[in-house]
């Protein structure tokens, strides 16, 4: 009795140890994910403000914002055209509003039934990045296990779980992207395309089947293969950029279907996967044609044509291989004729689809092969190509990197083993490596190599496992373990050091773990200084369409639906005006102030920014406005063309107000001065400066002081408060104080300035902290040295307004004024900020006095505040304590009076008379 109870026991345990060997995955995923969502949601707290606004990390999450609001109101549906940016045309936002927005705002409304609160639609925002990136290790795991068994895959979500770099810091919570979407439908796809070809390699379709209807055979291929081409559209309606996984696929369909057909292997099996999956791919992408036309940002041609042609292509080295063999040819001689063909191919398009074939490789050079990024992604640092790749990916993976690449060249090498090779092997490969190479193109792209670095090992790990022989089975029990060898324990732990201690501490830098990282996620800091700004802006300036006496905001609601305009530019009505600032600000304008900017992280305004935040003149700066005005791009014209481009200037639409940032006269003006000529040399040159010339450390400061960047737009309003300026006002500072200084970096042994490529090495205005971080590492460098020329403080944003500026005209009618007499204005201004003494904001615009006595100068400033938002006017922070004080100087002699300046005279351009009574000098 005792021994079958004993039997029956060792049964169950036997029976549960199987269940378990099985099962216990479910268990391990589930714990992994519920880790991953933890990292990620630590810093939860810091991006729910006290009064309910949002706190978003990334100024892109901004705009997403916009858009699961907008969705919201109106779902099903996505935004069809956008009138709140890119003033004055409006733009199409296609990388916005797509399948990532909808299923936040689905969530939404199913929590919120059917009618998601604010805080509700937030809160779902906030945490529907974290929940993506746990579930991006579903098909993680099963990529792996069809590389590398069940601990291969485990391996696999592991990794995923513990990866420090882009990945983790683009999917915490508050980063409201659409990155990890595309990762997760990226991992999707991949997955369905493995088994579609798996089962197409088992299956064996082929052209004969289709032609006798043979649906039986050809039923479960056609279904994964469907499937597969779902999942692929699903990952560009997330992202219409990802035809960059066509191009892929279209790859590795070329060499497969090559490396079928010479060893001979009938083509017809991978090709009928890559017709089928890529044809429904080009159907529904056809579906989501929103935009006509060829961009790569965009839901329109590109898309449904680039998968018809990889479908085509598949037909087509299918039919061309039955063709081969009918000629008796070599085989080996067919991957030739193939690439002589697509070569063919290219030219073709070349000439045929030249706006296509741009496009195509444009999107190729960018974003899957590191070559020439081009002025835009340059000026975008997370678009840039790393310095230092290996430090890149060590910094992003720890060893993982490495061991990916060993199981890459594992995988390769299974046939020269007599080993079983697949062709989602081939898949693997061609994809891991176009990761690699997206990620040595742009910094941010290590978030799609995360996917290849955490599957792949589980070739590694699983190779390693079989080449020690390590077999343990866990219904054997104990007796089972007691089999493990030595040795094998030793390379398993080594492998698991090598894997993951760089992951982890001690071993892992401080601050560089996936915990540290997580918790380490805060709101965007240019969020948060430009939100008092753009409150201003937003509560002290007329709505859109209500500048001065129109009474059209109601045909620009900020939910509202607007057709796409045929010629791509938007008939605003009368009332409407632009911000104008850098691109990186533009989506904060839209949200946060809700009013419309020039330019935004789309980058559309780029290149007529840079022109007139760095023109060095006033009357450039008003010329290009205006050209912009007329739905024009000014970069590098002339003042006369930009004239021709204005015309009668009749549009009606203008740029009413300038945002500046510490950060656009520091850090980002070399990014702003790329965009158009002369470059960013050019404005930290002295005049007449010559490459061969010298600038000895104590001639800094007078040389320096002349530079043209003193003299460009940006600095001029920044620094100045528009002294010296008729068409711009200060009317807003936000309270926030930054402390920066521009320094010259020193050749410490000759004692002078560095110049490199004829051009003097300064730095300008560097936030102190970060120049202390400089000066400690020149510290360090007894060859290298610094002088600093200037020191400034300022306030984080300033907010100017465009005018027509009151003109004071006058005359002095004594024979003592002599033919060099200047005329000047001055008014000191109270900005409602606490200014440092020194720094008191004075306006002065100083002209000379014609040689009739006549005079005539335009100011910005009114001395009174009789027109406000009511009006369709601005209701100005900023106020002048006092009249202008007129004051002529000739030969030792002062007239002096007072004048009032109007808001009505400063906002319509009125000509003021300036009276100085009876002059008698020292009046």
């Amino acid at each position: 009795m005792s021994t079958e109870t004993e039997r029956v026991e060792e049964d169950t345990e036997t029976s549960f140890l199987e269940t378990w060997e099985d099962w216990y995955h479910i268990p391990v995923i589930g714990a992994v994910m519920l880790f991953m969502f933890w990292v990620r949601t630590q810093s939860y707290d810091r991006f729910v403000t006290e009064d309910g606004t949002p706190a978003l990390a990334g100024v892109d999450s901004w705009y997403h914002w916009r858009t699961v609001q907008w969705t919201a109101e109106n779902y099903p549906y996505t935004m069809p055209y956008e009138v709140w940016t890119s003033f004055p045309t409006g733009r199409y936002v296609g990388q916005f509003g797509t399948l990532f927005d909808q299923i936040i705002v689905t969530v939404a409304m199913i929590v919120g039934l059917g009618d998601p609160s604010t805080e509700t639609l937030y809160m779902v925002s906030l945490f529907a990045v974290p929940a993506m990136a746990a579930l991006v290790a579903i098909p993680v795991f099963y990529i792996g296990r069809r590389l590398g068994g069940t601990i291969g895959g485990i391996v696999s979500v592991v990794i995923l779980a513990l990866v420090p770099g882009q990945f983790l810091t683009r999917t915490t919570a508050g980063q409201l992207q659409h990155h990890v979407a595309e990762v997760l439908f990226m991992a999707i796809a991949v997955l369905a395309m493995m088994v579609a070809l798996r089962v197409a390699e088992r299956d064996q379709p082929i052209y004969e089947l289709v032609v006798d209807r043979d649906w039986e055979t050809l039923r479960e291929p056609t279904i994964y293969s469907v499937l597969a081409g779902v999942s692929l559209a699903l990952y560009i309606w997330v992202w219409p950029p990802g035809i960059v996984l066509i191009g892929i696929l279209a790859v590795f369909f070329t060499v497969q279907l090559c490396l079928d057909y010479v060893r001979n292997v009938s083509p017809d099996h991978v090709a009928y996967v890559g017709a089928v999956s890529l044809g429904v791919t080009a159907l529904i992408t056809a579906l989501l044609i929103e935009e006509p036309g060829t961009s790569v940002t965009s839901f329109g041609y590109l898309q449904p044509v680039s998968a018809a042609l990889v479908a085509t292509g598949c037909v087509f080295m299918a039919w061309f291989a039955r063709q081969w063999n009918t000629y008796d040819v070599d085989r080996r001689y067919y991957p030739a004729a193939i690439g002589a063909l697509i070569l063919g191919a290219f030219a073709a398009m070349a000439v045929v689809l030249p706006d296509f074939y741009s496009t195509f490789v444009g999107n190729l050079t960018s974003r899957l092969l590191p070559l020439d990024p081009g002025t835009g992604a340059q000026t975008i640092s997370e678009a840039q190509p790393p310095d230092n790749f290996g430090a890149h990916v060590f910094q992003e993976f720890g060893a993982t990197f490495y061991t990916m690449l060993a199981g890459l060249a594992l995988l390769v090498a299974r046939p020269f083993f007599g080993r079983e090779y697949r062709t989602e092997h081939t898949l693997i490969i061609v994809w891991s490596l176009f990761l690699v190479s997206m990620a040595a193109t742009q910094i941010r792209f290590a978030y799609y190599l995360a996917l290849g670095v955490a599957v792949v090992n589980a070739v590694f790990v699983a190779d390693v496992v079989r080449f020690f022989d390590f077999d343990f089975d866990v219904s054997g029990g104990i007796d089972s373990l007691r089999q493990v060898e030595t040795y094998q324990i030793i390379v398993l732990v080594m492998v698991v050091l090598l894997l993951f201690a760089p992951l982890l501490p001690p071993v892992a830098a401080s601050g560089a773990t996936a915990m540290d990282r997580g918790a380490a996620a805060e709101p965007h800091h240019e969020a948060m200084s430009w939100e008092d700004s753009n409150n201003w802006l937003q509560e002290n300036t007329p709505e859109p369409g209500n500048w001065g006496d129109a009474e059209y905001a109601d045909e620009l609601e900020l939910y509202g639906t607007y057709d796409h305009p045929e010629d791509g530019n938007y008939d605003y009505p009368e009332g409407t005006y632009g911000v104008i600032s850098w691109w990186d600000y533009g989506h904060l304008i839209t949200t946060q102030a809700e009013r419309i900017p020039h330019s935004n992280p789309f980058q559309s305004g780029a290149t007529s920014s840079s022109a007139f935040l760095t023109a060095e003149d006033e009357e450039r700066s008003e010329l290009i406005l205006d050209a912009i005005a007329e739905g024009e791009s000014p970069s590098n014209e002339s003042n006369e063309e930009l004239e021709a481009m204005i015309g009668d200037g009749d549009s009606g639409e203008e740029i009413r107000y300038v945002m500046v940032d510490d950060s656009m006269v520091g850090g980002k003006f070399n990014a702003i001065a790329t965009w158009t000529d002369p470059g960013p040399d050019h404005y930290t040159t002295p005049p007449d400066f010559e490459p061969t010339d010298q600038i000895p450390r104590d001639e800094v400061p007078q040389q320096l002081d002349g530079m043209p960047y003193y003299n460009t737009t940006v600095a001029q309003l920044y620094f100045d408060d528009a002294s010296g300026m008729e068409n711009y006002r200060l009317v807003h500072e936000s309270d926030d104080q930054t402390l920066f200084v521009s320094y010259a970096i020193v050749n410490a042994e000759t004692g002078n300035v560095l110049v490199d490529d004829g051009t003097p090495q300064v730095v300008l205005n560097q936030d102190f902290a970060q120049a202390q971080s400089s000066f400690n590492f020149y510290d360090r460098h007894p060859q290298l040295d610094y002088e600093i020329f200037d020191d400034r403080i300022g306030s984080e944003v300033k907010t100017y307004e465009r005018v027509e500026g009151a003109t004071l005209t006058g005359s002095i009618d004594d024979p003592n004024v002599t033919d060099d007499a200047t005329v000047t204005a001055t008014a000191e201004l109270d900005t409602g900020v606490d200014r440092d003494e020194t720094e008191d904001a004075v306006y002065e615009q100083e002209v000379e006095l014609e040689a009739d006595g006549s005079f005539e100068l335009t100011v910005p400033y009114a001395t009174n505040d009789e027109l406000g938002v009511e009006d369709g006017y601005t209701d100005s922070a900023v106020e002048t304590i006092d009249d202008y004080e007129i004051v002529v100087e000739s030969a030792g002699e002062t007239y002096e009076t007072q004048q009032e300046v109007p808001e009505t005279a400063v906002v319509e351009g009125e000509t003021l008379e300036v009276d100085f009574g009876e002059l008698d000098g020292e009046n």
